[in-house]
């Protein structure tokens, strides 16, 4: 929607007998309304888009590859498994279990390396390849988002 829309809606309106208007399009939101001391009034509101919270599988898990130079002539790989959503990352299922994973161990394909709560509901984030855990990047408990690198890893 343009301005000039947005204009051409307002001018119509206020020559109508309607008093109140809402129109929902996408992701602006229009409100025309007549009262007392004021003649015509729009508020548009930019919103994000809803994204539905998916279930989490091994395709949910992404992994991001950042190539860096170590020394000249010498790059290294690091990968990290990221967190697909908001919410707290906790490395056990339990307070009193032993974490999914720790530095140095060798993980496959879809096996869990923790979890993400997200409304009272327990995620299990699964690994996305087969890989060797350098290193935990978030400590138990703490508030991830979107995007979060949980995880460094090198893949095997």
């Amino acid at each position: 929607m343009h301005v000039s829309d947005i204009q051409e809606l307002m001018a119509v309106f206020d020559k109508s007998q309607i008093s109140y208007f809402k129109l929902k399009m996408e992701n602006v939101e229009l409100v025309l309304d007549k009262s007392g001391k004021r003649n015509a009034t729009a508020i548009a509101v930019e919103s994000t888009p809803v994204v539905p919270l998916q279930t989490p599988t091994a395709s949910a898990c992404a992994i991001n590859t950042t190539t860096g130079a170590a020394s000249v002539g010498q790059k290294s790989k690091e990968d990290y498994i990221l967190s697909p959503m908001v919410g707290t990352f906790y490395h056990r299922p339990s307070p009193t279990a032993s974490p999914y994973v720790q530095v140095g161990d060798t993980i496959k394909k879809g096996q869990v390396i923790g979890i993400v709560e997200a409304m009272k509901i327990m995620n299990e984030i699964e690994s996305e390849c087969d890989c060797r855990i350098l290193a935990i990047e978030v400590d138990d408990a703490t508030a991830v988002e979107y995007g979060t690198q949980l995880i460094k890893i090198e893949k095997l």
